[in-house]
């Protein structure tokens, strides 16, 4: 019971908890030696502003920034470990490279950093990935997200030319875009999986195949079979 308790909750927050760790002690080196990290972020359309489409992800304007992206990154990274494993780094990589390429492309010419773009990319594909795969399970995870998260949907409309919504907008473009692409790879649609007493009735009904008073027996053997388990 208390292994299966690990391998439910804490296993799968470990990479989101080192990886939210990282950004955090990038800050404080940041603070403690006075350094401003801002030029590691991604400028658009500028040759030297690709390489902050892998760097952006770790700058933080201030402890507020970093601390408002902390706590969702964990709270949907450890979804994203627990139900879609065979595909978190994938996906968490696609986001990365797919999201920052587009604003590099499209963005306003200015330094855009943070790890909002990834954050948007996981909720996307959290949000959408459900739905796709019909799976009862995860659509439930969506629904929870939609409810949990479902206010970040702002971030992705230029109300405040202070936040990088760009990155926000192609952030959920590449987690819908993801979600597609790799709908077929892990939990999908429950097929349903007859039990012994189902096969035997069926068995029984395609002895009736055929003949005229096939809605009869139809009757007949399942009032029989509803016997034998109130018998039982």
């Amino acid at each position: 019971m208390e292994n299966k308790i690990i391998n439910t909750f804490f296993k799968p927050a470990i990479y989101p908890a080192l990886f939210v760790g990282c950004l955090w002690l990038i800050k404080l080196i940041e603070t403690q030696f006075s350094q401003n990290f801002v030029s590691y972020g991604l400028y658009p359309r500028r040759v030297d502003g690709l390489t902050g489409i892998i760097t952006s992800v770790f700058v933080h304007s201030d402890w507020k920034h970093l601390f408002n992206n902390s706590v969702p990154l964990i709270v949907l990274g450890w979804s994203m470990m627990h139900f879609y494993r065979e595909v978190v780094l994938k996906v968490v990589l696609g986001v990365i490279i797919m999201g920052g390429l587009w604003t590099w492309i499209s963005a306003r010419e200015a330094y855009h950093i943070g790890a909002s773009g990834l954050l948007y990319g996981i909720f996307s594909f959290l949000l959408f990935s459900g739905f796709i795969r019909r799976n009862k399970q995860l659509i439930a995870i969506s629904m929870l997200v939609a409810f949990l998260y479902g206010s970040l949907v702002w971030g992705i409309l230029p109300y405040d030319f202070k936040i990088s919504w760009e990155s926000h907008f192609w952030g959920v473009i590449a987690g819908f875009s993801l979600a597609v692409y790799y709908r077929k790879v892990g939990m999908q649609k429950e097929k349903h999986i007859w039990d012994e007493r189902e096969e035997a009735i069926f068995e029984e009904l395609d002895f009736w195949k055929g003949n005229q008073e096939s809605e009869s027996a139809v009757k007949i053997v399942f009032k029989k079979k509803n016997d034998e388990s109130e018998e039982g």
